[in-house]
């Protein structure tokens, strides 16, 4: 059988993709048997994973409200995935509808639809590209049109650069993308972590080692590194639940198990 039809003849259905495995985790329906057999494989060496991705999702929300209150009217979200409730543009337009956004990921998939859920919305655009080439995203015509590089950008890499190895030098890719923001802007940023549930690292980091998925889990001081060049916004680099939450009640007993920091910083 060849691939579904909602999907397309380039996407490779016997590799595994991060993005769909995400899709999986979140209760998604786009992702293949690889991604399930995956997915399946993380969540029996640890049964909460699906509620770490949701977390990472609720700061998603929370940090696309935060900017957009200090004056933030147009989103780079780089390593977008596959369209989920609560995407970027319609949390953003909701609070602000002149809000532009656009998407980048590499998965044929998340692009396809992407595009398909933008149909009609003249303020959000999807560029398919690898987070590492800087230039190609922002010289695309999609970017060019709805990205104005004098102005403040709010910069997303949401469960992203795990994905970098060290060896690919995470930060200076973030310092191009920092190079190219307007003063005022911003990034924000959740990465996976192997300190608050040490036991969790080795295992899963093997596992989407195998999977050819390889995920490089860091420490706080690491992600601080990161975002370096940045003004950290309060509270800082913390485990995801405890970056601005809504309310008190949103903060689980126990922050440190959902095993992902959480940042955002500002460019002065």
């Amino acid at each position: 059988m060849g691939p579904p039809d909602w999907t397309s003849d380039d996407v490779d259905i016997e590799r595994v993709s991060p993005a769909r495995v995400y899709d999986y985790y979140l209760g998604g329906s786009h992702n293949f048997a690889v991604d399930r057999q995956m997915a399946r494989r993380a969540i029996e060496l640890w049964p909460e994973l699906p509620l770490v991705l949701q977390a990472n999702r609720a700061f998603l929300r929370r940090a696309v409200r935060y900017l957009v209150g200090q004056g933030i009217t147009q989103f780079l979200d780089i390593g977008s995935g596959i369209p989920t409730e609560g995407n970027v543009h319609e949390v953003a337009q909701k609070a602000a509808p002149e809000v532009r956004v656009v998407y980048v990921d590499i998965d044929p998939v998340a692009v396809t639809h992407s595009r398909a859920l933008l149909i009609g919305n003249p303020l959000a655009a999807t560029v398919q590209a690898d987070l590492r080439d800087v230039a190609t995203i922002l010289d695309d015509p999609r970017t060019k049109q709805l990205i104005n590089p004098t102005q403040p950008i709010g910069v997303l890499m949401v469960a992203i650069l795990h994905f970098v190895p060290d060896e690919a030098d995470p930060a200076s890719i973030v310092a191009q993308y920092r190079k190219m923001m307007a003063p005022g802007s911003y990034l924000a940023l959740s990465h996976a972590t192997y300190e608050g549930r040490p036991d969790q690292a080795g295992p899963h980091t093997e596992l989407y080692r195998r999977a050819g998925a390889p995920l490089t889990m860091r420490s706080r001081r690491e992600i601080e590194t990161l975002l370096g060049g940045f003004d950290l916004v309060p509270p800082g680099v913390v485990f995801m639940p405890l970056w601005r939450p809504d309310s008190p009640a949103d903060v689980d007993d126990h922050p440190e198990r959902f095993t992902g920091y959480a940042a955002a910083g500002r460019r002065e």
